[in-house]
């Protein structure tokens, strides 16, 4: 008998493109796609419940179908997608808290997934060129998604202890880009002009939309258990990406960026969270070899190329994009050789 798995927050973006890629998965009988709204978007075989983790009755759901892999994708990066900080904060903590409460009675489980974040290791000048697994933050986040997550990791573990016989794997996952995914990041990129912080050009590492999803099916449906960072290979600095995007940089004073920060989110440009201002000034690398050696993944994009394709699928274009860039090259060259031949001649 294949397996029964049920999936949090299935009406967002990434939890319906997971749930449609899970559909044509085999190995698995039946998909309960769980949310408090319905889904927008396809999600292929799945049955959909409409429950709030946050509310005891999801142990009545995952008790009544027998579910042996529960998967946990309700875990919210922007407060605006979530009705506030407030709101973010209890889905992504309470609503954890109630889940795994729910797992531990449920004598079916037998595998717990959850998405999680590179942002538990946080941002500071003093970070590794690379985190492993085993590496602590130097700085943890001390607000947002971030914290959440690190919070939630830690009810994690203790649900781990508690049930010794399920088994627990919990990717932390690069920040996502791609053709169709927004986040907080995708929306700053996506700015005409880009507020960067002077004197700063940080590495960012990333993982496409398609390339994390696969991770989450793979560790679905594998024997791979534990914390497994997953990311594009390679990194970029985030004045590359703002060029890559064709935008127009705007390097901005550290002591101003506080404020140029909350000046975007109250007109709701983007989200310039504390912990996205200290990551987009020290930036994150990952190391992946956990990814290939026990998750047996293999990203199809690097860093380079997921964002790459964030920037053809938004259609991003710009007075600073590749293709004026390289038309204005191709240009200048053509004058060059021409002055040069004539001067030859």
């Amino acid at each position: 008998m294949g397996r029964v798995v049920l999936v949090t927050g299935v009406s967002r973006y990434l939890g319906g493109l997971y749930a449609r890629v899970l559909s044509a998965d085999p190995e698995v009988d039946r998909i309960i796609g769980v949310d408090v709204v319905p889904p927008p978007h396809d999600i292929g075989r799945s049955d959909f419940v409409r429950a709030d983790i946050r509310n005891p009755v999801i142990a009545k759901v995952i008790g009544s179908a027998g579910v042996d892999t529960v998967v946990h994708m309700n875990v919210i990066a922007t407060p605006t997608s979530a009705g506030g900080r407030v709101s973010m904060k209890e889905i992504n903590v309470i609503g954890t808290m109630q889940l795994l409460a729910a797992c531990q009675k449920a004598p079916s489980l037998r595998r717990l997934v959850v998405k999680s974040t590179s942002s538990v290791y946080g941002a500071s000048p003093r970070d590794p060129a690379m985190f492993t697994e085993d590496t602590g933050a130097k700085v943890l986040p001390r607000s947002g998604w971030g914290k959440d997550s690190v919070e939630v990791e830690g009810y994690v573990r203790g649900f781990s202890r508690r049930r010794p016989d399920v088994d627990v794997v919990m990717l932390r996952l690069a920040n996502f880009v791609g053709p169709g995914i927004r986040t907080a990041l995708t929306d700053y990129f996506s700015l005409p002009v880009v507020p960067t912080v002077m004197g700063f050009d940080p590495r960012i590492q990333l993982v496409h939309e398609d390339d994390g999803i696969e991770a989450l099916r793979l560790a679905t449906t594998g024997t791979a258990t534990g914390i497994v960072n997953v990311a594009g290979d390679g990194c970029i600095t985030v004045n590359q990406a703002v060029r890559m995007a064709g935008r127009v940089p705007a390097p901005v004073p550290p002591p101003l960026v506080g404020v140029v920060g909350q000046a975007a989110r109250r007109s709701g440009l983007a989200d310039f969270s504390p912990e996205q201002i200290r990551f987009l000034s020290y930036g994150r690398g990952l190391d992946t070899t956990r990814m290939r050696r026990v998750l047996g993944f293999e990203p199809r994009y690097s860093t380079r190329e997921a964002f790459a394709d964030f920037v053809r699928g938004r259609r991003l274009t710009g007075p600073l994009s590749p293709d004026r860039v390289e038309a204005a090259e191709a240009k200048a060259l053509g004058v060059v050789h021409g002055v040069t031949t004539a001067v030859m001649g």
